[in-house]
């Protein structure tokens, strides 16, 4: 595809460097989700901003989300320029959509008031001046360079191109450090549970084995892994489990908090559940030889074995060249000095008091902390774009996002609560309190399936778009509605819960997506690559008397001037698209078919071949401008085989029985509609 502005982003360049601002979400929390190639971007962040917030382990996730961002293009496809990319982390609900205005920020300050409280005074102002204070930082920075100067650094090997770790604590402040140091901080966990055998054998002057030690350790590890594939698979099951007896998936999408009740109790069931069965895990060694209890060196096992599971999980992260691992460590650090306290206050006040758990959960209590921040704003983030995110086909797309949030929600329980377990799972595992986090989740999915999955201030996105096949500039050869929706309910939902569009439509009761009409990929061109996005999309007959009375000439292409052959064979066709009477053009797209060899876009440079709607490969070309411009432009092919050349017009104006049909969508549909011009050429 040759054209890489992503019409979302604004960026500020600073003519050497660049600091790009993704808009993604419209809401008041800005995260620094991507830093590099070097690590001085997020070093002067941390240094500049008033208000950090910031996580290295987005960028092991954002490089395999589809979508061109400015970061994109100047730190890895183009320029290798050293870069931040911030976005706005929530507002997803309304995120291009037409419920995205100004009197939203109202509702942002009530949903983020706890945000607030924690971290952030003055919304919006503080949202200002964080990014004021980093533009300086940057524009002062004395290792702000040209393109030459990092080039010659390079070939001196005197340029650090390695990225850092970092992550932000409630925004008060930032923790970075770069990979270097990471992986050998980050093998302290792993090296201190592979010598503990040593340590505990020398501790008990030799009256143990290392080996039969090691052994308790890992059975401790397989318990806690166990639990915490459980905390997630459980979730996972309710969640599949409920939607075989509701009406529809995503009941939780306008009020976040149905998920939080359905699946947290479920999930902390499951990390229970290996505690519940193997309520003392029986240790190899005799507890009289060691003058310790076997509910002490059951403990023992347990909390090793959890530790070292989190610190094999350290270690792969670290071994992957990834930036997430950070989490993870962080949980076998605050557990080791819980664990320390804890050993502590065991020999005043005896191993199952009260006084002794107490000392091992205020260690914690930072991580705690910690754990709910970051996690609460990765659900919440993923609740919103489980309404952008696409229409998987069916069946399975049904269960999708269900299912996904509630495995995001019990891999949070479980490194929330997994930490407590080894010590307070004696406590906790009890059998009345098994009981009553299954009578809660039972309970909140029946009182979940009664809410209805959108409002207006969490809408349902639909496109519609009026399709109009046209042929010599003047002719219309089909008129059609195009309905396509990006989330796991479908039009079959949508139509039954708005009666009138149903009856304009001439919709029935006995209406099946089975039987309807599906529209194709090729059929949406004019919005590539965000018709990927669609499936199971429908189209209705429509009306082109209205379009007749509006439109005298359509988009139309044609030769320019006659085409030249060169030496070699290859052929040159000029030719001029004119954009008819078309009002409001947002993106005209043109899909080229055949032996292309180059073209007068993009520095004479063709893309990747694409494939739509598994037809042959074809060049894709997304033009900008307005209504009244004419393209003049050529395209060669490398032999006398014909070239076909698919024009598709996204026209933004709508006729008067579009914008009827529009409007009788009810108010939590936000509806994208627009005209889509379509006609084919061969030359």
């Amino acid at each position: 595809m040759a054209h890489h502005t992503h019409f979302d982003d604004v960026i500020t360049s600073f003519g050497i460097d660049k600091f790009t601002l993704s808009l993604f979400g419209s809401l008041l929390t800005d995260l620094v989700c991507q830093s590099g190639p070097s690590s001085w971007p997020s070093q002067l962040y941390a240094q500049s901003a008033i208000y950090p917030m910031a996580h290295s382990a987005a960028q092991d996730v954002f490089p395999i989300i589809p979508g061109d961002t400015d970061y994109r293009m100047f730190s890895q496809d183009y320029g290798n320029i050293p870069s931040l990319d911030i976005i706005f982390l929530l507002g997803g609900y309304y995120y291009h959509t037409s419920f995205d205005t100004v009197d939203k920020l109202l509702y942002a300050l009530h949903l983020l008031f706890w945000y607030k409280i924690i971290a952030i005074p003055g919304s919006m102002q503080a949202r200002g001046e964080n990014f004021l204070s980093v533009l300086k930082g940057f524009t002062n920075s004395s290792k702000l360079r040209s393109a030459q100067e990092r080039n010659s650094l390079e070939a001196a090997n005197d340029y650090d191109d390695e990225r850092a770790v970092f992550f932000d604590y409630l925004t008060w402040f930032l923790v970075l450090y770069s990979k270097r140091v990471a992986r050998v901080l980050h093998s302290g966990p792993i090296v201190l549970f592979l010598a503990m055998p040593l340590i505990l054998c020398f501790l008990d002057s030799g009256r143990r084995s290392w080996f039969t030690t090691f052994c308790d350790l890992m059975k401790g590890m397989m318990l806690h892994a166990s639990g915490f594939i459980l905390a997630i698979l459980c979730p996972v099951a309710f969640s599949i489990a409920r939607l075989f007896f509701s009406g529809c998936a995503m009941s939780w999408f306008a009020r976040p908090y149905l998920a939080y009740m359905m699946f947290i109790p479920c999930s902390l069931l499951g990390l229970l559940i290996p505690r519940a069965i193997w309520s003392s895990l029986p240790p190899s060694l005799d507890a009289s030889n060691l003058e310790k209890s076997k509910e002490a060196l059951s403990d023992e096992a347990r909390f090793w074995g959890a530790f070292g599971l989190y610190a094999v999980i350290t270690q792969a992260y670290t071994a992957a060249g990834l930036s997430g691992g950070f989490l993870a460590f962080l949980i076998s650090a605050s557990m080791l000095l819980a664990w320390i306290f804890f050993c502590l206050s065991v020999k005043f006040y005896g191993h199952q008091t009260l006084r002794s758990k107490i000392s091992y959960i205020i260690p914690l209590v930072p991580y705690l902390i910690y754990g709910v921040y970051f996690g609460a704003f990765l659900i919440q983030f993923l609740i919103e774009k489980t309404g952008m995110v696409g229409a998987v086909p069916p069946p399975y797309g049904y269960y999708v996002p269900d299912v996904l949030v509630a495995a995001v929600i019990g891999l949070v329980t479980s490194w929330c609560f997994g930490p407590l377990v080894p010590v307070l799972g004696w406590w906790l595992a009890r059998s009345s309190i098994l009981k009553f986090l299954l009578h809660i989740t039972v309970v909140a999915m029946a009182v979940s399936s009664q809410f209805f999955p959108y409002s207006n201030l969490a809408p349902k996105r639909l496109v519609f778009q009026h399709t109009v096949v046209t042929t010599d500039g003047s002719k219309i050869m089909d008129s059609n509605y195009h309905f396509a929706v990006v989330d796991s309910n479908s039009l079959n939902f949508l139509f039954k819960h708005s009666p009138e569009v149903a009856k304009q439509l001439q919709i029935g009761s006995d209406f099946s997506l089975g039987t309807a009409n599906k529209s194709q990929l090729h059929d949406w061109v004019a919005l590539f690559p965000v018709s990927h996005l669609f499936s199971g999309s429908l189209k209705f007959p429509a009306s082109n008397h209205e379009l007749l009375k509006q439109y005298q000439r359509f988009p139309h292409l044609y030769n320019s001037k006659p085409a030249t052959v060169s030496g070699d064979g290859s052929r040159r066709v000029h030719l001029e698209l004119s954009l008819g009477d078309s009002k409001e053009v947002w993106v005209t797209v043109l899909n080229i078919t055949g032996p292309l060899s180059s073209w007068s876009f993009a520095d004479n440079k063709i893309p990747a071949p694409e494939v739509i709607s598994e037809g042959p490969a074809s060049f894709i070309c997304r033009l900008s401008g307005s209504s009244h411009e004419t393209w003049t432009f050529w395209l060669e092919a490398s032999s006398s085989e014909n070239l076909r050349v698919d024009v598709a017009v996204l026209d933004q104006a709508l006729v008067d029985e579009t914008e009827k049909l529009k409007g009788l969508f009810p108010d939590w549909v936000d509806v994208t509609a627009y005209t889509g011009f379509l006609s084919s050429y061969v030359f």
